[in-house]
């Protein structure tokens, strides 16, 4: 009989289809009678500014935790927020609980979120996302990008996932169950790599629909899932080019010194005074075309332009007969008199 009930227990362990369906059973101290041999202690460092909030809600951390039998102690000198199990401490992993309560609040997030990380079905994940781009303006683009404009991307993402989430500084953290942290994360780093959290938020409201249908249960989603394909943007190409060179093995000549320079020009061999002379004259002698070229400039408004002349030969002679043009009047006028006696 007692073969048979081995047979049984072993043949009910195997893999599962819904692992995140499982019930974990419920730790309690008859499972653990004895205690924990040594005392674990943590400690976590916390910015100044969280000081006052900190101080305001020590007693409630400290009431919570001594359910637990968990130790809290807040050093405002250092800056340090500490916790250290006793002797009537059962369950072993509630100072790593208590660990991350500490690393939660001296994260920004308030106390009320922060608590739910000592239930059993609960976790919490802090996400660094400094390390994925290197300029800062493209992080902080990146970031907001993750919050969404008054916050509303975020919300989303704790709707969907179930999970309270925080953008804080160079961190994001979130407390919730394990499923949701799971797709936070994937959420927060392709955010980061520059994929829109609208494709992940689209695909897992997608997937809460298919799951209530269950004819799709055992077929593949991939079909109704949203893909994202990236563009290759083209970049701002720089003003000036800089044109590689062809590569020779051989080191560029050495430019020469001034010594050289004035060895070649015969200037080193002047006395001081000569050189001054040399000096002031060139000087004098740039003075001059300078003003030269200014007088110049000025005296173009009074120059006339040049007038332009007819050299064509095809044109019509305009010249006028003067014989020809009295004759033409004196005929006219004999007509205009004959006019006026036919009248009369």
């Amino acid at each position: 009989m007692e073969n048979m009930d081995t047979e049984d227990d072993n043949q009910e362990i195997g893999p599962v289809d819904n692992a995140w369906a499982m019930k974990i059973p419920k730790f309690t101290p008859e499972d653990n009678p004895h205690g924990l041999l040594e005392e674990s202690k943590f400690a976590t460092l916390f910015p100044k500014y969280r000081e006052q909030y900190l101080k305001e809600c020590w007693p409630l951390v400290q009431k919570v935790l001594k359910e637990h039998h968990i130790v809290a102690e807040l050093d405002l000198i250092e800056g340090s927020i500490t916790v250290k199990t006793t002797r009537k401490t059962w369950d072993p992993y509630i100072i790593i609980k208590a660990r991350d309560l500490m690393k939660l609040l001296s994260r920004s997030v308030p106390f009320e979120q922060a608590v739910r990380v000592l239930e059993d079905e609960i976790g919490c994940d802090i996400i660094k996302i400094n390390s994925f781009v290197r300029k800062k303006e493209t992080f902080l683009k990146r970031r907001q990008r993750l919050i969404g404009p008054n916050g509303v991307t975020l919300k989303s993402i704790e709707l969907l996932t179930e999970c309270y989430v925080l953008v804080q500084g160079n961190t994001v953290s979130a407390v919730g169950p394990y499923k949701g942290l799971v797709q936070v994360r994937r959420i927060v780093e392709d955010t980061m790599k520059n994929i829109h959290p609208m494709y992940n938020i689209k695909s897992l409201m997608i997937k809460r629909e298919l799951m209530k249908d269950p004819r799709l249960k055992n077929e593949s989603w991939d079909r109704f899932l949203p893909t994202f394909k990236s563009k290759n943007v083209p970049r701002k190409q720089p003003k000036k080019k800089v044109e590689k060179k062809p590569y020779t093995p051989f080191p560029p000549p050495q430019q020469e010194s001034k010594i050289d320079r004035e060895l070649a020009t015969g200037e080193y061999f002047l006395k001081d005074e000569q050189k001054k002379a040399k000096n002031r004259h060139q000087k004098e002698e740039k003075q001059a075309q300078a003003k030269r070229a200014k007088q110049e400039q000025r005296q173009k408004d009074f120059i006339p332009p040049e007038e332009k002349t007819n050299t064509n030969s095809d044109t019509p002679d305009t010249t006028i007969d003067i014989n020809q043009f009295k004759s033409k009047m004196k005929k006219l006028s004999k007509q205009q008199k004959g006019a006026k006696v036919k009248k009369d």
